[in-house]
């Protein structure tokens, strides 16, 4: 469900802030945003939400522990036991097909036969989910903000739908403050949805306008394309990738304020 969809726009957004701004409590709003991230990412991919709770509550405990250690070591070794878990799980994703695959070529050229390993999908939003983990650790160790006593904060800060698929990446010491009190007001709703309009405009707007030449000329094989094509469809393709993120961190920031969240800027 992306951003720019007609279901977001239109369905999604509309239904989570209609109920967000009838609650009468922060941490009902905090419970129903959390509610919601899970279904935003379930309906891309639900194959892999339990994996990323129980990811979700190990930082969680991970973090108690750097917390409430008294010793350093103690603290170093959370820390240690963290990155491994969180980057381990990054990297079984990102490479056990390329590392399979690779394996396989070896055993080709041995005269054996290959490994029967099943394909791995890739689960959505994997890298930010890592880092957005690490840095709730990491901050917690260097005392920037105390770890909550309850899991949902930890597990609303790693879900959050507006910046769990694209960014921007956020800081634990930035947003814990917010999951306990925030000010919410129509001028800061007005400037969120202004920015979350910019930044849909430049979404579709300009990083698909320029995405189409792009596309056309990267298809071309090499006896068709010319120096001055190759080099537009470069520069096209470029201004798609920074417009796609400039417009997704646009959108996040936007829709942060229409929650009552400050993220920092990215762009």
């Amino acid at each position: 469900m992306l951003f720019s969809s007609p279901i977001f726009v239109f369905l999604f957004l509309p239904v989570v802030l209609t109920v967000y701004l009838l609650l009468p409590s922060t941490k009902a709003r905090n419970f129903w945003l959390l509610l919601m991230s899970l279904v935003f990412y379930a309906w891309g991919q639900i194959d892999f939400i339990l994996l990323l709770l129980a990811s979700t509550l190990a930082n969680y405990g991970l973090g108690l522990w750097v917390d409430h250690s008294e010793s350093a070591a103690n603290r170093k070794l959370a820390i240690a036991v963290a990155v491994f878990v969180n980057i381990g799980l990054l990297a079984f994703f990102k490479y056990a097909n390329f590392t399979v695959g690779l394996l396989n070529s070896l055993l080709n050229l041995a005269g054996l036969a290959p490994l029967n390993a099943p394909h791995i999908p890739l689960p959505i939003g994997i890298s930010f989910f890592t880092f957005h983990a690490l840095s709730y650790i990491i901050d917690v160790y260097r005392s920037k903000w105390r770890a909550p006593a309850d899991p949902r904060d930890v597990a609303l800060y790693i879900f959050f739908f507006p910046q769990l698929i694209a960014g921007p990446i956020l800081r634990w010491s930035a947003i814990g403050p917010q999951l306990l009190q925030r000010t919410f007001s129509r001028d800061v709703f007005a400037d969120g949805v202004r920015r979350f309009v910019g930044g849909l405009a430049k979404k579709m707007i300009l990083a698909n306008t320029v995405a189409m030449p792009a596309d056309q000329i990267f298809s071309l094989r090499p006896n068709e394309l010319s120096t001055p094509d190759a080099w537009f469809g470069i520069l096209c393709y470029t201004l798609q990738i920074y417009f796609d993120f400039s417009g997704y961190s646009d959108m996040a920031v936007g829709m942060g304020k229409m929650f009552g969240f400050e993220f920092l800027e990215n762009f």
